[in-house]
């Protein structure tokens, strides 16, 4: 083969790019997400999925080389990468890349994590690793998504693209922390073999989801360990004719996207951070009806809700609307649009809605059941052009004094446009953070990941993960 593949590109930019030649703001990024992510994943901990996920881990057995939330001691390192990343996904509250619609972070980071505490690397050594794992997991979502159509192509198939390319970005940077020089290319020929998710759970509910990430992260530590061991993967993984892209995308893919400016235009940086506890294209949904509520409007005005969301979406958030209007539980208000609606009418906690918001006790509350059975969900024109850069929302209250009031809500917080600060994103992981560790600890996790660059070693920010309380 005279032409380099992509794997190869991709494998040389892995290897050729070292802390040093990381942008500022890419090394800052990484640090926040390092701290978004442990966050979550401690206040995740005492869900009923996360405590079956430990106890499934634990039983395995294996060397107790790395922490994971909750487990006092040591798991071998894909365990606690399945751990971690069960938890840092469980509450719906990780980031988002756009247009992809993934969420790198909790399927790259608790990799990386693992895998850097097995082998003894530095804090710059792993934040080079996440960074680069990020670039190339947004870089095979970006693959996938269809221009013309305005959305994910492994979407429309129900892939989930985020444990789908979360395995593969989680094992270029587990590959590069203790790895030799070819390792890269090897371990996204294999981790190709074995990433996986379907959606369904969005739709009409079970918890099957909240595993995707920890099983990228699993498959991703596992395919380095593998490479490591001697097994190798196919140089034309990618675009082969039965490779990665006409397995998931069936053939419909765009090549460029995945190193198009590679190494020089950085997308790690762009990464929404999520201010709600909520699948993301219910964000703006809960704006506009806080908007709804700062204009002095309460629910007994309302007769009537029309939520107008992009057409992709509809699926997810508004059918079937019978389902949607009545969550059984916290985790299935997660992916309604009318309980966003209700959230933004009557919630408040954290940045504007927070984790108290969404339980199984209010998901069943007669006040929001009342709201929700008021809000329509339809696919808006408007939503639909604007998607998948923003996951917009346009709100119409229709009054029962014969009036109306629309609130449109057009970009997503915590995106470039509208970015969560520095001091918000603190507060939303201290929120997180003090659910399963004492004030100290929260103190410590937090000053460990803001300088996680100048640390010798992991113990710092991993250590206070084993002392969560996790009931």
């Amino acid at each position: 083969m005279s032409e380099r593949t992509l794997a190869e590109e991709l494998a040389e930019f892995a290897h050729g790019t070292r802390y040093e030649d990381l942008p500022a703001d890419v090394v800052e990024s990484v640090k926040m997400r390092i701290l978004d992510t442990l966050g979550i994943a401690v206040a995740a901990a005492p869900l009923d999925t996360s405590r079956a996920s430990r106890a499934w881990a634990i039983e395995q057995g294996g060397s107790p080389v790395a922490a994971a939330v909750g487990v006092p001691t040591r798991l071998p390192a894909p365990l606690a990468a399945f751990v971690n990343g069960v938890l840092a996904h469980s509450l719906d509250y990780d980031d988002t890349h756009l247009p992809s619609v993934l969420h790198p972070s909790a399927a790259v980071v608790p990799a990386a994590l693992a895998a850097g505490e097995r082998v003894g690397a530095t804090g710059a050594e792993v934040i080079r690793a996440i960074a680069v794992g990020l670039e190339v997991c947004v870089r095979l979502g970006m693959a996938g998504y269809d221009e013309e159509a305005g959305n994910s192509i492994f979407f429309e198939h129900g892939q989930h693209a985020t444990s789908i390319c979360g395995a593969m970005g989680g094992a270029v940077a587990a590959a590069l922390l203790g790895g030799d020089a070819g390792a890269v290319r090897h371990v996204l020929g294999v981790a190709a073999s074995m990433s996986s998710g379907i959606i369904e759970a969005n739709r009409t509910g079970g918890t099957v989801k909240r595993i995707h990430c920890g099983w990228a992260a699993h498959a991703a530590v596992s395919a380095a360990d593998l490479v490591r061991h001697g097994l190798t993967g196919p140089p034309t993984v990618l675009e082969g004719r039965f490779g990665f892209f006409q397995a998931w995308l069936h053939g419909s893919v765009d090549e460029k996207a995945v190193v198009a400016g590679l190494g020089s235009e950085w997308a790690v940086p762009g990464i929404f951070f999520k201010p709600y506890p909520a699948n993301h294209f219910t964000h703006a949904a809960v704006d506009a009806a806080m908007a709804l509520r700062n204009r002095g409007i309460v629910a007994d005005d309302v007769a009537s809700f029309e939520l107008g969301v992009p057409a992709p979406n509809l699926r997810t958030i508004g059918e079937p609307l019978e389902v949607k209007q009545n969550p059984e539980t916290g985790y299935m208000a997660q992916f309604s649009g009318p309980y966003a609606v209700a959230v933004g009418l009557l919630g408040g906690g954290g940045l504007g809605a927070g984790l108290d918001d969404y339980t199984d006790e209010l998901a069943r509350d007669d006040a929001r059941r009342a709201i929700m059975a008021k809000v329509k969900v339809v696919a808006d024109a408007r939503c639909t052009e604007i998607f998948p850069r923003q996951f917009p929302a346009v709100l119409t209250a229709r009054l029962r004094d014969g009036g109306s009031v629309v609130e449109e809500v057009l970009t997503t917080r915590g995106g470039p446009q509208r970015p969560l600060s520095f001091e918000e994103l603190t507060r939303k992981f201290r929120d997180n953070a003090s659910r399963g560790l004492d004030e100290s600890a929260v103190d410590a996790l937090a000053a460990a990941a803001q300088t996680l660059d100048t640390h010798a070693d992991l113990g710092v920010l991993l250590e206070p993960l084993t002392r969560v309380d996790a009931t």
